[in-house]
Parts: structure tokens; sequence; C-alpha cells
């Protein structure tokens, strides 16, 4: 199996997808007409939700750098372009897949403080919101010290090198992004009101596109970690000020959490679509292995023949989606703390008495639950002119964390704890379901469980996609969409990348479908029993590189849902 990336005109495409949908009542979705062709680059590609991160990975390529050192230096700009996604308060997941064919997987995930306890959100008296704002919701950050270690084992340049940009950004400016602003106008001014600090740092005025904000604070803790290493983030006069800001906003992190922080270096998943290789992020993370278990699933469906955007395509993938998110809520954790049944979950047997379970109705399950818009995550993409490839997912967890912002040093801690079963019996912000039983419930040094899904696809060996996205748990059914967009319906990757998504996650039992589908597919989906929400987008946020396995040439696609850019070298 070989598609080429080739680029295509979105009005072609677009008459293709009217006349599909004039001959086949649901069976096509309206592709944006304004989908632009993808960035082209003969040797290395860098792809990521703001431009200052693009261009800090080029500029450490253009200097010597390999994908490595590009990811980290573009991962720090994005924390001071797009705090409210990620940064240095918060984690991330590193994929590495060199061009030797060794494959790596850093887990700088936040881990739950040492005075954390299974039930610690029941507490009567506590404020409702207490694991979603405030510093009982903080995790020990491990961005700086999963950053510093994939330097240290992969990459080429200093520290004090790749963090030159992300200073540069902290202290000149940063101009805001249109989607980047309208999220932020979306923030209630209560909150502002409840969290002074990180109103004012983080909130210029006026807050609209083009407004310059500038972090010297954060940038001079940038400086102090360029120039004395990851150890200045967890020890000494900056960590000090982390747990004193988290305690004063009512948390229970120390000085001691952030001293014992380590990162821990994982073995990749590898999975199997057809005859594709696709590798990615291992538990704690949920992505991986859900996004493997519904390829396992639908790939025993003709998805080819019953066409992209169909209500026949929908159905299976949605009814494949809720069953592998069921999993995910019962089994998948921290493996440093339960016994992971990964194995189980992606065997062929077992995707085939899942695909056995759906026909052609809606199966109903019980459940109630939410999501919320998702700001606090943010995905990037590198291939190098060696073909090393990086997919870099990092968070803060919701739009800017736990809303304390650490004074004297601008630095926007995390809201993680969230992530965890915070109230078995009730749901998280992403209105993911919480079980007594699941193996994610809070424990002292434990990490939450995460759905993103840094994703590396090969096909005999050869390297021909990178992706990850943003998006909460829609993270997962965003990477799998593109991923079936490209390789299934032959789209390029720019189409794969701006095709309209939908949504399932188990609970609440809904399908949430983007606008830009056809009315006749809503219907034909309600006449097969689902239930349908139509919203304007799913706020994710796909960065994507495909490699032409003929030429070799690399395209980038940025999701047009953001402000994202790719360029190619």
């Amino acid at each position: 199996m070989h598609h080429p990336a080739r680029p295509r005109f979105a009005t072609t495409r677009l008459l293709a997808g009217l006349l599909c949908t004039a001959l086949l009542p649901a069976s096509a979705f309206v592709v944006h007409a304004a989908s632009p062709a993808p960035a082209t680059g003969a040797r290395a590609m860098v792809v990521s939700p703001h431009a200052l991160a693009t261009e800090a990975g080029i500029e450490v390529l253009k200097d010597g750098g390999n994908a490595v050192d590009a990811a980290v230096a573009a991962a720090f700009t994005l924390g001071v372009a797009q705090p409210q996604s990620m940064g240095i308060g918060g984690g991330l997941f590193l994929l590495i897949r060199l061009a030797d064919g060794r494959a790596f997987a850093i887990d700088a995930r936040e881990t739950a403080p040492a005075a954390a306890s299974e039930d610690m959100y029941q507490v009567e008296g506590l404020p409702k919101d207490a694991s979603r704002y405030g510093g009982l919701a903080v995790g020990v950050p491990g961005a700086v010290a999963g950053l510093a270690l994939a330097l240290e084992t992969h990459g080429v340049m200093s520290l004090e090198r790749v963090l030159a940009p992300s200073i540069r950004a902290a202290e000149e400016g940063v101009a805001l992004g249109a989607y980047q602003a309208a999220l932020m106008r979306r923030v209630p001014a209560e909150r502002r009101a409840r969290f002074p600090e990180t109103a004012r740092v983080q909130f210029p005025e006026p807050v609209m596109a083009d407004t310059i904000k500038r972090q010297p604070e954060l940038g001079r803790a940038l400086r102090r970690i360029a120039k004395r290493g990851p150890r200045a983030f967890y020890e000494g006069e900056m960590a000090e000020a982390i747990a004193r800001a988290a305690r004063a906003a009512g948390g229970v992190l120390s000085v001691e959490d952030l001293a014992a922080y380590q990162p821990r270096l994982r073995e990749p998943l590898r999975g199997t679509f057809r005859n594709l290789e696709v590798l990615s992020f291992p538990p704690p993370s949920s992505g991986g292995v859900t996004l493997l278990e519904i390829l396992k699933v639908v790939e025993g469906f003709d998805l080819r023949g019953m066409g992209a955007g169909s209500s026949e395509a929908i159905h299976a993938i949605a009814e494949a989606m809720k069953l592998a998110f069921a999993d995910r809520a019962l089994h998948l954790g921290d493996p440093d703390f339960a016994s992971i049944p990964v194995e189980a979950l992606l065997d062929a047997d077992y995707a085939a008495k899942l695909r056995a379970r759906i026909g052609p109705r809606a199966a109903q399950v019980e459940g109630s639950g939410y999501a919320v818009p998702d700001g606090g995550t943010a995905h990037l993409s590198v291939v190098d002119a060696a073909g090393n490839a990086v997919a870099l997912t990092g968070t803060i967890n919701t739009t800017f964390g736990s809303f304390v912002t650490v004074p004297g040093w601008g630095i926007l801690l995390n809201n993680q704890m969230d992530d965890f079963v915070a109230d078995p019996d009730g749901v998280n912000l992403y209105g993911l379901a919480g079980r007594r039983d699941s193996a994610n419930r809070v424990a002292p040094g434990k990490r939450p469980l995460s759905s993103m899904a840094p994703t590396v696809v090969l096909e005999d060996g050869a390297l021909r996609f990178v992706a990850g996205s943003n998006g909460g748990p829609r993270i997962i059914t965003a990477v799998l969409l593109t991923l079936l967009n490209y390789f299934e319906w032959d789209m390029d990757i720019m189409e794969a990348v701006s095709a309209p998504r939908f949504h399932h996650q188990w609970r609440p039992d809904r399908i949430l479908l983007e606008g830009a589908h056809a009315a006749d597919v809503e219907s034909a989906l309600r006449a097969r029993g689902h239930e349908v929400k139509r919203v304007d987008e799913l706020i994710t946020g796909v960065e994507a590189i495909a490699r032409d396995p003929l030429t070799g040439r690399l395209y980038g696609a940025p999701d047009p849902r953001r402000d994202g850019l790719a360029r190619g070298l």
C-alpha cells in the first residue's frame, strides 16, 4: 500500500464531494473548500500549532540539529507561545523513531504528589472543582525533565542552544493567534478574578488576535534552566516557588515531590493495520492502546467500499470507538501501579469478538456525561533529513490548567489530577466516566491516565506518517480518522487533517459530529439508533507529516482549526 501525499486542488476535491453527496445520499461529507495544499519539503519538515514553534524547530535543523533537537526547541517555544495548552508547568509524551529503526517512548507525564490519596476529592467542604482548578489540581510537572532526557539521549545540541528561541519569544513577546484569542475570551470573568496572578500574566489587553504578549518572568525561568540544567526547575529557588504557589492555592505539592520526579523510558506500542506498522504511546497513555484496538476492529470492515464520511462507515467506526473506550475506562492506568492487559486488548481474536458485536444498529449503553473544549494540549511533529521522526504531545490538561501561575517565574501549573478517577461516581471535565474498580484511581506518585497519542506509521520498515493531536479523549479519534483518511481513503495529508471528524467515547452514548458532515448522514445515523449531537468543531488539532514512499518527499499539514504552521526544508 502506498498512497503518495499528492497535493490536489481543493476546488476539484469539493466538486467531487458535492457530486458524491448528490448521487449517494448519506454517503459523503463535504470536504472544506478552503483546505490548502500541504507544505512540502525535500529533506525535513516541522509542523506545530504555532508559527514561532515551527520556526524554532526549523532554526535548529538549519543549525545542524536533528529531529530531537528541533522537537525540543519547538516544544519549549510552544510553551511560551501557547501557555494555555502546554509548557514547563505540565507534562508530555515524546515518541522517537530513529532512521536506524530504533524507537523510544519518553514518558514525562505528571505524577500525583506524595500527600495525594484515593479519596482526596471526596472530603466534606472541599470545592466541587478542586480536582480542576486551584492547587489541589496540580500534579508534579514532568515536561522539563522529559525534554532534557530526550536531548541528552538522542539530541546533538546543548540545552542552552535549543532553549534560545523560547527565551527570545518570552522576552520579546508573541502575538496572540486568532484561535488562541478566541479560546481566551471564553474563559469566565469570575475565574480570572479568582486567580489574579494568572489574569495578570496570561491575559494581555486587549485579548484579540495580534496583541503582543510578553512573559519576562517565564523568560527568567527558561534562562535559569538553560544555564543550570533541568535540576534548576526541580530543586532550589524555582522549585520552592512552585511548591509555595500550589500550597497557597490549597494544594499539597512539595519541594520533595519536585526533587523526586523522574521521567520514564518506555517501550513504544507496536500494532498493525493492514500492511502498515503503527507505533504509538503505551500506558499510562490510553491513546496508543485505544487507537490500536479500534484499528484492529475496523480492519475487518470494507471501509474503502463504504466510502469516506458515509453513514455506514461512521456507524461501524463509532461502534468500534465505543467498545474500545469501554475497555479504556476499566483496564487502563499507570503500568507502574497496576497490571495493564495491553496484549489481550490488542489481540486479533479479541478484535474479532468485538467486531462481531457490531450490527446494523447502534448498541445501547448506559451512562451520561459531557465534554468540554480542550485548549490545554498541543502536538508537534518533526522529521529530519536523516529520516529521524519525533511525535510530541504536551499538555497542562485543560485550557490554562489549574489557573495557578507561580509568582516571579511566570510558570502556569497543570491540573492533571483531574485525569485520575477523582470521583468514581461521576465524570471528569472530558465527560469520561469513573469506576471504583478503575486502574486509574489516585495514588501517591502515580501517573494519571492520558489520551495523548503521538503516532508514527511505517510501511515495509519505511517512515510514512507522523501525527498527534490535542482534544482530551478526542485525540484518539482525531488521530484515528486522519490515519484512515490518508491510508484508507487516499486523501492527501492536508485533506486528511482538514476533513470533518466525529467522536464516540462510550459515555455519553452519542456521536459528536462536526458540522461539515452532510445532513443526510446525520439522519441516516439517527435511523440506525444513534443519538447524534452536531457541533461546529470538535476542538482537536492534528499536526501531521506524510512521506511519499516513491520520492521520499515530505508533506506537512497543520490543522486549519488552529493557528499552526508547517514548514519544510
